[in-house]
């Protein structure tokens, strides 16, 4: 399995970034995938996830600002991030839950970022200039 990370960049207060992750490998109808970012001195932070429903859930911070979607043929993730404020600085990572993770039958909470045991990506950085 590979998840693999694009579209950062930087961009000022009040624009758009688009991030995409390319997933390969993965191929199991019970899941959570999702977007969680990391920025230096701040805990960890999910962003955005969807579960084997299709069900989207998005961190209040980003709610009504970014837009994550899912596109099974293209097997990619996207996270559209606008009216970017400078606290969205960070490294964003894409994410999937391991075959059978206990995170699935939990209803994909927030948490599932903080397993070690995820597939996860190497991250791309976006920086917020006020």
């Amino acid at each position: 399995v590979q998840l693999v990370e694009s579209g950062g960049g930087s961009a000022q207060a009040g624009g758009s970034l688009r991030l995409s992750c390319t997933v390969s490998g993965y191929n199991y109808d019970k899941y959570c995938m999702g977007w969680f970012r990391q920025a230096p001195g701040r805990e960890r932070e999910g962003v955005a996830n969807i579960d084997d429903y299709g069900r989207l859930t998005y961190g209040d911070s980003v709610k009504g600002r970014f837009s994550f979607s899912r596109d099974n043929a293209k097997n990619t993730l996207s996270l559209q991030l606008n009216s970017l404020k400078p606290e969205d600085t960070g490294m964003y990572y894409c994410a999937a839950t391991r075959p059978r993770s206990l995170w699935i039958g939990a209803g994909c909470p927030f948490s599932w970022f903080g397993d070690p045991l995820n597939y996860r990506g190497q991250g791309t950085q976006v920086t917020v200039s006020s």
